[in-house]
């Protein structure tokens, strides 16, 4: 079967979109560090929608680690397919953002060279909330990070996400020429002040003038962004390839739902998003929290109670009734009361549609994707819930139950007792604890506990949270997680 390319289009079906624009025309205005799938379910394709009246928006798309992107999408001349799938089918499409994609650690200081481009006039990342080099309980740049040491010394051939931006505005700079807006569209708390503060401390610790001329002249506006998307799978890429009559090496595949929030503060202007359905606000926060709380926090419950009692995806999860159930009530009770109220907004029809959307049958999310990197999602999705509420004097027995079980997955053995692929930047070292500590739960759960990097100083010497994660992780060895879930509903119930 011939391979989706500019020069294959034209062979597609006629119910498949394609670019409506002259790809040839296209220049870079956007740089996107990170071009895993949700980008290309996401942004780009918020960007594809405006390139016919506005081709200055094109997109370079930089891997910072894998070459799998590139060497996927290279042949096909950056093209690749988003199909949209829910129980009324697949809507299927091409993308023609992309003017070009390249891998980082190939040759750092080309991607330094494009950054530094006039042309370029955002800087976007998607790069997971590991790849800021950061705390992610302070949100605290890791000085001591080797990458990032490297990086300081060596800033024309960087290793890391901070070290490529500085990199390329101190070109900027030495130019006498304007910096570009960097964007942050990952899941961080106040993700534009989060990564404005790593990329400043960053810069005074290489040159304290460079790190004031950021402070003073470079654009973060923080933004939310919602999607969900699964990887793509071999039956995937099959289903693609009968729809559109051509092989997609890498197609994306997401659900009808997008949102994306964004503080309108661009120093070079920016694409006319809003035309396809973009918000442009004076203060993402509220709806961050939200989403981050609310969608992300219930996802990574969902992963691991999901996980440990043997469903491979969130829809699978989804027809556990009680699981079902504690995620409705943990939203509800436990995480709304610490979310602001906005003007306007129906936050239970929001509630309401998370739930139907961790049922849409058609993705399959697997549990075990969602489970990743725990130690860098639980800080944000978790526990900065559970500070609130305690804060307020208010119960967490839902909330303790997934920290409960993000330590029950971490252990690397499920309830059957097979091996688990336990995917973390500290991954060896919660291993080593919880090797040490063995399976009493308590034992366990101070052991855990004591990574900082996650639970801080306060957490651990609470006893409103410690008493609760540990009946919750006594519950899950001794019982399993159905049984552990029926227990913290019915102890939520009698509060």
């Amino acid at each position: 079967m011939p391979r989706l390319s500019n020069a294959t289009l034209a062979q597609l079906p006629a119910a498949i979109g394609r670019p409506n624009y002259d790809r040839a025309a296209l220049t870079t205005g956007i740089v996107h560090l990170g071009i895993g799938a949700f980008h290309r379910a996401h942004q780009a394709v918020y960007t594809d929608g405006l390139l016919a009246d506005d081709p200055r928006w094109g997109i370079l798309g930089v891997s910072l680690r894998s070459p799998d992107t590139r060497d996927a999408l290279a042949p096909q001349n950056g093209l690749y397919s988003v199909s949209v799938t829910d129980g009324d089918g697949a809507r299927r499409q091409v993308i023609g953002a992309l003017t070009g994609l390249m891998v980082a650690p190939e040759n750092p200081a080309d991607l330094v060279a494009r950054l530094a481009d006039p042309a370029v006039r955002i800087v976007s990342t998607t790069v997971t909330e590991k790849g800021y080099s950061h705390d992610p309980a302070t949100g605290a740049l890791r000085e001591d990070d080797a990458d990032i040491r490297h990086d300081l010394l060596n800033l024309e051939r960087p290793h890391t996400t901070i070290g490529a931006i500085v990199s390329g505005l101190e070109r900027r700079r030495a130019a006498g020429g304007a910096p570009f807006t960097v964007l942050a569209c990952d899941n961080l708390p106040d993700n534009g002040h989060t990564l404005r503060g790593l990329v400043i401390r960053f810069a005074e610790l290489r040159d304290p003038d460079l790190g004031k001329w950021i402070a003073d002249e470079v654009r973060f506006p923080s933004t939310m962004v919602d999607r969900i998307v699964p990887a793509t799978t071999d039956a995937d890429r099959a289903s693609v390839a009968a729809a559109l009559g051509l092989d997609d090496a890498w197609p994306v595949m997401t659900e009808p739902f997008t949102q994306w929030v964004i503080e309108d503060d661009f120093g070079l202007g920016r694409p006319a998003w809003d035309r396809f359905g973009t918000q442009f606000v004076h203060d993402v926060a509220p709806y961050e929290l939200m989403k981050l709380r609310l969608l992300n926090g219930s996802h990574s419950t969902l992963a691991y109670l999901g996980y440990l009692m043997g469903r491979e995806t969130v829809a699978d999860a989804m027809s556990e009734p009680g699981l079902c159930r504690l995620i409705e009530e943990m939203m509800r009770l436990e995480v709304s009361p610490t979310l602001a109220a906005m003007q306007n907004f129906d936050l239970a029809g929001y509630r309401a549609s998370l739930l139907a959307r961790f049922r849409n049958p058609a993705l399959r999310h697997r549990t075990w994707q969602i489970a990743m990197d725990g130690s860098q999602k639980l800080p944000q999705r978790l526990l900065g819930t559970i500070r609130e509420r305690l804060a307020q004097g208010a119960p967490i027995d839902r909330l303790a139950l997934g920290v409960a079980a993000w330590m029950r997955y971490v252990t690397g053995r499920d309830e059957k007792g097979q091996p688990i692929d336990v995917r973390d930047p500290l991954a060896a070292r919660l291993r080593a604890l919880a090797g040490e500590a063995g399976p009493a739960a308590p034992r366990l759960a101070r052991a855990l506990l004591s990574v900082s990097e996650i639970f801080g100083a306060d957490l651990p010497n609470d006893p409103r949270f410690v008493t609760p994660v540990e009946v919750a992780l006594d519950r899950l060895f001794a019982h399993g997680a159905r049984a552990a879930i029926d227990h913290a509903l019915a102890t939520a119930a009698t509060r």
